[in-house]
């Protein structure tokens, strides 16, 4: 069986404080077709909880400062979030379990080979994992700092065929598409150097903690553990199906 990784940015997963219902629906579809009829092993690294906790606080905007008030968010933000996942797939037929990690969890011999060990069987099981920084305890010393980080560990973890990573833009382009309208997208990207990196800039969003930056330092360190990364547009997760058909979208970063 194929496993594949797939990261989900806040960006694409919360629109307007709130789980994009749509959204899991679509990827709770895709995620039980490829089980079904591609013999596909799913794990899921999802953000969005402080994005959903700080909603539920009333605190828009630009993200606060302050550690206690983001992991507080966390905390209730992941309430909402492992709901939407857990009651949305089990209309597919299909159970979720939820794991949340540390920098801790992968430092230590002893807790990486439990996480690795419970990651195996709960995919044994026929469960599809959702993994999340543990945002309410995690501190500057044992966080990861962002999950594009963490899916490219996890991927590491499982031996994953596969890294993919769901955002807003749909891959890596010679400039920013946003300012550039004659910009273009690389679709493959044989090696990461310093022109590559320069391509990044800073996060992406006010509500998440990552940006292109993150992207290509996870598909960096999948490429070490020969994964192929690939960063696509998370608004159609029928994009999933389209890569394990060979269609040319998004960018790919050969390991």
């Amino acid at each position: 069986m194929r496993r594949v990784v797939i990261k989900i940015g806040s960006s694409t997963l919360v629109r307007d404080g709130k789980v994009d219902a749509v959204f899991v629906g679509h990827l709770a579809a895709e995620c039980a077709n490829l089980m079904h009829d591609e013999d596909v092993q799913p794990i899921i690294v999802s953000s969005g909880s402080i994005a959903l906790g700080l909603e539920v606080l009333g605190m828009h905007g630009d993200r606060p400062d302050d550690m206690p008030t983001l992991q507080a968010a966390a905390s209730i933000g992941q309430v909402g979030l492992i709901r939407q996942y857990t009651d949305t797939f089990a209309c597919f037929g299909v159970t979720v379990g939820q794991i949340l990690m540390t920098r801790a969890t992968t430092g230590q011999r002893e807790s990486y080979l439990h996480a690795r060990d419970t990651i195996e069987r709960l995919l044994e099981l026929g469960v599809v994992p959702i993994i999340n920084e543990n945002d309410t305890v995690a501190v500057e010393e044992i966080r990861f700092g962002d999950n594009d980080t963490l899916s490219a560990i996890v991927a590491s973890i499982v031996n994953a065929d596969v890294l993919m990573i769901l955002t807003d833009i749909d891959g890596v382009y010679d400039k920013n598409p946003k300012a550039y309208p004659d910009a273009k997208r690389l679709s493959v990207i044989e090696k990461i150097d310093d022109e590559v990196r320069a391509m990044a800039g800073g996060a992406g969003s006010a509500r998440g903690t990552g940006g292109m930056a993150t992207k290509i330092r996870a598909a960096e360190i999948a490429g070490r553990a020969n994964i192929p990364a690939y960063i696509l547009s998370g608004e159609d997760p029928e994009n999933l199906y389209r890569i394990f058909d060979g269609e040319d979208i998004g960018t790919v970063f050969m390991p």
